[in-house]
């Protein structure tokens, strides 16, 4: 079970840390992602990073603003978001999957486990 928290009302070039609580002993060997979703639109793959967490993933049009880590003595992965844009407006789901592959990463369909949402709101 995943915990997602973090979210809010920011300005534009704001940060915001999201973090995601996952229950159970085993956190360390899931690969664990961001996504996102705006209304009217689809969910998006935001960052993730494969359980080693030597190399992180991320969507184009996060890259260079938004930074995931884990931290698996706490069962927990963050997306820190600097550089907030009014685009980057909606629900940010975590999730987490044991046996992902990498052509599989950024495909919201393919993860297993997934968090409540946190809603970030941007205004300009």
């Amino acid at each position: 079970q995943l915990q997602a928290s973090g979210g809010g009302l920011v300005q534009a070039g704001d940060s915001l840390r999201l973090s995601c609580v996952a229950s159970g002993p085993t956190f360390s060997v899931y690969a664990v992602g961001w996504f996102r979703q705006a209304p009217g639109k689809e969910r998006e793959f935001v960052a993730a990073l494969r359980r080693s967490g030597q190399t992180a993933y991320y969507g184009e049009s996060v890259k260079g603003r938004f930074t995931i880590s884990r931290d698996n003595a706490k069962s927990a992965a963050y997306l820190q978001m600097n550089g907030l844009k009014r685009e980057d407006t909606a629900v940010y789901y975590c999730a987490a999957d044991r046996s992902l592959l990498l052509s599989s990463i950024r495909n919201a369909d393919d993860w297993d486990h997934w968090g409540q949402g946190t809603l970030v709101t941007v205004s300009s």
